[in-house]
């Protein structure tokens, strides 16, 4: 009865399922990598005064709170 798993079907069987599983796995989570695009700003690779300079494009601060942060920054 311990020579037969699952009604018969060897270790080698199951071994086969898993790496086959790995390797659908691999190929659904690589296409998914590379299509998956993320639109948010990255802002890690951004420095302070250029964050300050969009938002003061932006309207999102005044000149004398760009002036202020301007000064801060140097």
């Amino acid at each position: 009865m311990m020579g037969y798993l699952f009604g018969g079907m060897g270790w080698w069987m199951i071994l086969g399922i898993l790496f086959w599983g790995g390797i659908i796995w691999l190929i659904v989570w690589s296409v998914k990598k590379a299509t998956v695009h993320n639109n948010s700003p990255d802002l890690t690779n951004r420095n302070a005064l250029e964050i300050a300079k969009a938002r003061y494009a932006r309207g999102e601060i005044t000149s004398d709170q760009f002036a202020q942060i301007k000064k801060d920054l140097s």
